[in-house]
């Protein structure tokens, strides 16, 4: 593609300078977070409580960042499944965060070793609980006499479909990226439609698994769409922080105000479709009062869980959806990079209520573990990060639609 208006730039390589105090403080975090968790963790072995909130804290920790790095594949698969062109400059950040998901693997471990304190139904006896009997066709299912660990099967499958979709988008971009060859945007056209099914069941069925099930008493038909609205806005908060950082250290030039009011629109958009899907959810469960359903929302509306509860809504919609109305404000990457900073926190408070009250149902009990768990896993994760953006060039230089990217007006 050709245009006599605009030069098309140079592929742009990451400049490490004013990263190594970033990288090392990570390590730093990373480090003694991890030494700290790792002291935590085995005396766990010997104190039942202690073993409950460390275990709960790592899940916590964990399904934050894999919200993140599950959304950040939703918005690259979106991007060749609609062929869209503005999104061209800030792809490469989208597929350096979605390959860390290989990396986010290493920290599931911890909660395969503590996996009978996380889901009570592993140490159940179907015998003696009729509720966990008929629903053991979809746990741990007896085929010709022999059982079949289906929750770790599927939970295995979760990290393969994300990886592989993740490398795979982040492989033909690069080699696009050194041919110029068009075949590559046509494969990867063609490998998101069949990437879009397999990523909306996996993230549904890991948000089944890994968070409902943690009560396995309760369900709702809503709570994957819930999950994924948590992690496509997560991850857009992230990816505009990202850039403004990347453009902060005088990188990125390709990316323009209109790009960063694309991106602002779509905080406002998912900011909306979540409180759609969490009122929608909470108002079916109230009105049908079945209490298989409502056991959640008892637990989540008692003393301080109801306070925090409350502040969530406030939070995570309302003050994000009356600030990004404002069309010049999703212009401005300092003041949408502190609105991203912000619905960040709240998804980090969202997902806190989701896990904690596991262990606390009485009310808000914070741990230090709380902190610790997060930081230990977000302190690697942009090590792996700061890692891979320094591979290959911060914007696909020869996508075909880069001019169209660049010529970006809303």
């Amino acid at each position: 593609m050709s245009d006599h208006t605009i030069t098309l730039p140079s592929a742009e390589q990451f400049d490490s300078k004013g990263t190594g105090r970033l990288g090392f403080a990570a390590a730093i975090l990373g480090v003694i977070g991890l030494i700290v968790a790792a002291i935590y963790g085995f005396r766990a072995f010997h104190h039942p409580e202690l073993a409950r909130q460390f275990a709960f804290s790592w899940l916590f920790g964990f399904l934050f960042f894999f919200t993140i790095i599950g959304g950040s594949l939703f918005w690259i698969i979106i991007h060749h499944a609609t062929d869209a062109a503005w999104s061209v400059v800030v792809r490469r950040q989208m597929e350096n965060l979605a390959s860390l998901m290989p990396y986010l693997a290493l920290f599931f471990i911890p909660l395969v070793i503590f996996r009978t304190t996380i889901w009570s139904w592993l140490s159940v006896d179907p015998a003696h609980d009729p509720i966990f009997a008929s629903k053991t066709w979809y746990f741990y299912p007896v085929i010709g006499g022999v059982e079949i660990p289906l929750f770790w099967i599927r939970s295995a499958l979760y990290f393969f479909i994300f990886s592989f979709f993740a490398l795979t988008f982040r492989s033909h971009s690069a080699a696009q990226d050194a041919t110029g060859d068009i075949k590559h945007s046509l494969k990867m056209r063609t490998k998101s439609y069949r990437a879009l099914p397999l990523f909306a069941l996996s993230i549904t069925f890991a948000g089944i698994d890994w968070i409902m099930a943690l009560n396995y008493k309760w369900y709702s038909t809503m709570w994957g769409v819930y999950i994924f609205a948590g992690a496509a806005l997560s991850s857009m908060a992230v990816l505009i922080l990202v850039i403004t950082g990347l453009k902060r250290m005088g990188h990125l030039s390709v990316v323009n105000l209109e790009h960063y009011h694309v991106m602002g629109k779509f905080l406002l958009v998912f900011s909306i479709f979540w409180a759609y899907i969490g009122f929608s959810q909470y108002m079916l469960i109230w009105y049908a009062n079945i209490p298989e359903e409502t056991e959640y929302f008892l637990v989540r509306n008692t003393e301080s869980w109801n306070t925090l509860n409350i502040f969530l809504v406030i939070g995570h919609f309302f003050i994000p959806f009356l600030m990004l109305l404002f069309r010049f404000i999703k212009k401005v990457p300092v003041v949408l990079s502190a609105i991203s900073i912000w619905i960040l926190c709240m998804h980090f408070l969202d997902l806190y209520i989701i896990v904690l009250p596991n262990i606390h149902p009485a009310g808000f009990a914070p741990h230090i573990l709380d902190l610790i768990c997060p930081i230990t896993i977000g302190s690697f994760l942009v090590l792996a990060f700061l890692y891979e953006v320094g591979k290959r060039s911060l914007f696909p230089a020869r996508d075909p639609r880069l001019v169209e990217s660049l010529k970006l007006s809303n």
